[in-house]
């Protein structure tokens, strides 16, 4: 297939309000889940442990931890069934992909919050 072909046709299906967030971020995903003919949304809390794929196909990857058990979930970023993104907490990572945090269990499974720093401007006593 031609490449602007394909590029037109995957701009129509992107989402619209793109939510910035990394790997190592604490995310809550609220997706909508069809029940019968009622339709609700459902938030899975967790720490985004990786990203993979370019364009429409790009995933997320979100990893939690449920009565002692190690729950992850794959979310296509452009899904019409993703409502939004929250970011709850920055995480301070250095790698692409979190895969060691399977390994952890208790608080060595969580990721040290970001710290934010304040720059106060000199004043002009200081002179």
């Amino acid at each position: 297939m031609n490449q602007a072909l394909q590029h037109k046709i995957e701009s129509e299906q992107f989402r619209k309000d793109e939510t910035k967030f990394n790997v190592g971020d604490s995310v809550r995903v609220h997706t909508k889940v069809v029940e019968g003919e009622k339709e609700r949304i459902q938030i899975f809390a967790g720490v985004v442990i990786g990203r993979r794929g370019r364009g429409l196909n790009e995933t997320f990857t979100v990893r939690r931890i449920s009565y002692g058990e190690g729950v992850e979930r794959v979310f296509p970023i452009h899904s019409p069934r993703i409502d939004k993104v929250e970011v709850e907490r920055k995480g301070n990572v250095r790698r692409a992909k979190l895969t060691y945090l399977r390994n952890r269990i208790g608080k060595g499974a969580t990721l040290v919050k970001e710290a934010t720093t304040v720059k106060t401007p000199k004043t002009a006593a200081a002179k």
